[in-house]
């Protein structure tokens, strides 16, 4: 018998703008804006690859690129033409929005229209994981430790501090990023888990 969904789903709560995991470990998301990378010059597209090399290798800690592409509906946005284009009282305008409607629908069906949102998630473990030193390791002048548990209040201290450090290091690309909060972040979910 199949394991039910909640089983699958590792996410204690979200509070705060803070996704807490069952373990305890906690993930910031940040939803970020895009850059037109083919529009770029040559130099300008080495320049971000620099900059974006640069920014991994300065970071101690990982992060994940979630990116959730979607097809476009466009329905409401063609009704409200095709409604302008009735009330149109000049035949001119009339006949220039029908052309217009005609357009736009036949883009949609030969052009594949994406709707693509980017977002960086920033993990901080519940508990630090300290890197032994030789003393330390040969278990000399110390016993050893386990690790040190954080308030959440210290924990989200410390994640907001690495999503000003993320968000800083793409700003220096031009990309925007913005932290979500807890309604935003229970609507990426959705989204996710919701793709129909």
């Amino acid at each position: 018998m199949p394991a039910p969904v909640q089983q699958k789903i590792i996410i204690e709560e979200i509070k705060e703008g803070v996704i807490i995991l069952k373990g305890g470990d906690l993930r910031g998301v940040l939803m970020a804006s895009s850059i037109n990378f083919s529009l770029k010059s040559t130099e300008e597209q080495d320049a971000l690859i620099m900059k974006y090399q640069s920014f991994l290798n300065s970071l101690d800690f990982p992060v994940q690129v979630l990116i959730l592409s979607r097809h476009l509906t466009i329905d409401g946005y063609l009704a409200t033409i095709e409604q302008k284009r009735k009330e149109q009282t000049n035949e001119l305008l009339k006949i220039q929005t029908a052309e217009y409607l005609d357009f736009i629908k036949n883009m949609v069906q030969v052009g594949n229209i994406m709707d693509q949102s980017f977002y960086v998630i920033v993990p901080l473990a519940r508990v630090e994981k300290k890197e032994a030193n030789l003393v330390e390791k040969l278990g000399l002048f110390q016993k050893p430790r386990n690790g040190e548990t954080k308030s959440f209040d210290e924990l989200k201290t410390q994640l907001w501090q690495r999503l000003e450090y993320v968000a800083s290091g793409l700003a220096g690309m031009g990309i925007k990023s913005v932290p979500l909060n807890t309604e935003e972040i229970t609507q990426l979910f959705y989204r996710m888990y919701n793709m129909g």
